[in-house]
C-alpha cells in the first residue's frame, strides 16, 4: 500500500547501533576470561579470512569509555551489545568471575550516564570452549541448565538497569554454519546433529525466557532472528511451492517455535522422511509453548529469490567470503528449492542483495504471522571503506543504504507494524567472523586491518554525522 502521509516514528523509538563481544572486545585472556569456541576455532588454519581472530579485535574492552562517548556525541538512544559467557563463567559453569561481571557493570553504568538504553544479548555465538570439550555444547541437554544459570546470573546482576534483553542471536546461523556448512564451530557437516542441537537451543531459549519473566518482570526479552524473506522467481506454481518450502524451512522452523512453541508441520514431515527430526522428550513442547517472547528481534540484511529445484538439482554452494563480487554460486536444497539471482536487485561486494523493501516485507510478515512487536537488532552494509587524507571516510553508499531501509521501516509502521527500535550493524568497525577486518560496517572507522591493530584510532565516518541528524529529527524528515 501507498500512504499519502506516513506515520511518524514513535517519540520513544530506540535509535541505536549494535556489536558483539567477540567481534569488538579483544582482551581474550584478560581478567580471568576463559576461552570461547571462537578463541580456539580461529586458530585453526584456513577457518577465517587471512587467519584473522578476535584476540585484540578493536580493543573495546580497554576503550569502552571512548566508544561510549562517541555514541553519546552521535546521540544514540540505544546500544545493543553482547556479554561474553566465558568472561562470566570461564568454564561455562561453576565459579563466577567477578571481574567479568564488573566490566559489564561499568559499561552499563556508562551507557546509562549518557542516557543510552542498554540492550543486552546474552548469547552471540561464543559458547565457552570448556562446554564444547565437556559435552559438545549445544548437542547436549546438559547445556540448558548451564545456560540458564549463566543467564539468571546476568538477570540478577543487571536486571535493575537493563530492561531489554536478547536471548539467542541468529540461532539459525550458528547452527546452520556450524553443522551444515562447517564454517562456524564445531565445523562439521551433519544435518542430524544440526537439528538435534537446534532443538536443544530452542529448549534453552524457552527456559531463560521463563527465568527472565520471573526475575525481571518489568523488562522485555526475545530472540534475535536472521530473517531473509523469500520471493518466488515468477508466478509459475512450481516456483510458488518452492518459495513456500524455503520460507518454511529457513524462517518458520525457528520463528514458529519462538512464538507458538511448535514446528511447522510440512517441514516436520519432510525432515521425518529423511530421519532428521530432533529427539523429542516428554514436556518439550509444553516448555516451548510456555515461553512467550515480548518481541521478535530481527536481523535483516537481504532477501532471497527462489525457484523450483528437482531432486537431482543444485545443492550447497561455497559462500562469498572474499568480497570478490559475483563469486557467489547458485545453491539450494534438492527437491525443495534453489536460490537464484533477483534481476531487479543490486548486490554488495559479498553478493548480498540490497533490498530495502524486503525489510518492509519482513516486518509485515512477522506482524501478520506472529502478532509481536519487532525490535530491529541488526541492519547494515558491509563494504570496503577508504580512509582518505585528513581522516575522512566518505561512505555515501552506506548512507544511501541506511536511508532507504529507514524509509522502509516508516512505511511498515504506517502499515500498522509495531517497531520498537532500529539498531544498525555496527557502531564501530569490527571483526567480521569469516571476512576479517576488510568488511567494514561501522559509523566509526577503526584504524586496523588483517595485518595488525595499527593504532586502533577511532575516526568518524560521514555516515556518523548523517545518523546523528536522523536521531535528532526522529526520522528522515523533521
Amino acid at each position: 500500500m501507498e500512504h499519502q502521509t506516513k506515520t511518524p516514528f514513535p517519540q520513544d523509538f530506540l535509535w541505536g547501533s549494535a556489536s558483539a563481544a567477540y567481534q569488538i572486545e579483544g582482551a581474550h585472556d584478560v581478567d580471568g576470561k576463559g576461552p570461547s569456541v571462537w578463541d580456539v576455532y580461529t586458530k585453526i588454519p584456513g577457518t577465517t579470512f587471512k587467519e584473522t581472530n578476535g584476540d585484540i579485535a578493536v580493543d573495546h574492552y580497554h576503550r569502552y569509555e571512548e566508544d561510549v562517548k562517541l555514541m553519546h556525541e552521535q546521540g544514540l538512544k540505544a546500544y545493543r551489545f553482547s556479554i561474553a559467557w566465558s568472561r562470566i563463567y570461564p568454564e561455562g559453569t561453576g565459579e563466577v568471575n567477578e571481574a567479568g561481571l564488573k566490566f559489564y557493570d561499568k559499561l552499563i553504568d556508562s551507557l546509562i550516564e549518557y542516557k543510552i538504553e542498554p540492550l543486552v544479548t546474552v548469547y552471540h555465538w561464543d559458547v565457552p570452549q570448556a562446554l564444547m570439550d565437556r559435552y559438545g555444547a549445544w548437542e547436549s541437554r546438559e547445556i540448558i541448565k548451564h545456560f540458564d544459570t549463566y543467564c539468571r546470573t546476568l538477570f540478577k546482576r543487571y536486571g535493575d538497569r537493563v530492561k531489554y534483553w536478547i536471548t539467542l542471536n541468529e540461532q539459525n546461523i550458528f547452527v546452520g554454519l556450524g553443522y551444515q556448512k562447517a564454517l562456524h564451530p564445531p565445523g562439521v557437516k551433519d544435518l542430524k546433529r544440526m537439528y538435534e542441537a537446534n532443538h536443544i537451543a530452542n529448549l534453552a531459549n524457552a527456559t531463560v525466557i521463563n527465568s527472565f519473566h520471573e526475575l525481571v518482570p518489568d523488562g522485555q526479552i526475545g530472540p534475535s532472528f536472521a530473517y531473509s524473506p523469500t520471493y518466488p522467481y515468477d508466478a509459475d506454481p512450481k516456483h510458488i511451492i518452492a518459495q513456500e518450502n524455503a520460507e518454511s524451512l529457513n524462517a518458520h522452523w525457528w520463528m514458529d517455535v519462538y512464538a507458538f512453541g511448535r514446528y511447522p508441520q510440512v517441514i516436520w514431515n519432510y525432515l521425518d522422511k529423511h530421519n532428521l527430526t530432533p529427539t523429542i522428550e516428554q514436556g518439550d513442547f509444553d516448555l516451548l509453548a510456555s515461553a512467550k517472547p515480548d518481541f521478535m528481534g530481527l536481523n535483516y540484511y537481504q532477501t532471497a529469490t527462489i525457484k523450483h529445484n528437482p531432486l537431482d538439482g543444485v545443492g550447497e554452494a561455497t559462500m562469498n567470503t572474499t568480497g570478490k563480487k559475483g563469486s557467489q554460486q547458485e545453491s539450494g536444497t534438492e527437491g525443495l528449492f534453489k536460490q537464484v539471482q533477483n534481476p531487479y536487485l543490486e548486490t554488495t561486494d559479498w553478493d548480498w542483495t540490497i533490498d530495502p523493501e524486503g525489510l518492509r516485507v519482513a516486518l509485515r510478515r512477522i506482524e501478520s504471522r506472529y502478532h509481536l512487536p519487532v525490535l530491529i537488532t541488526e541492519n547494515g552494509l558491509g563494504a570496503f571503506d577508504t580512509l582518505e587524507e585528513g581522516d575522512v571516510i566518505n561512505d555515501d553508499y552506506r548512507i544511501e543504504f541506511l536511508q532507504k531501509h529507514i524509509s522502509a521501516i516508516q512505511d511498515a509502521i504506517s502499515d500498522g507494524v509495531t517497531v520498537l527500535g532500529y539498531c544498525t550493524w555496527s557502531f564501530t568497525d569490527l571483526l567480521s567472523w569469516l571476512n576479517g577486518y576488510q568488511k567494514r560496517y561501522g559509523f566509526v572507522y577503526v584504524n586496523r586491518d588483517e595485518n595488525g591493530p595499527k593504532d586502533l584510532r577511532r575516526i568518524k565516518k560521514k555516515s556518523y554525522y548523517w545518523y546523528k541528524e536522523v536521531i535528532e529529527r526522529n526520522g528522515l524528515e523533521g
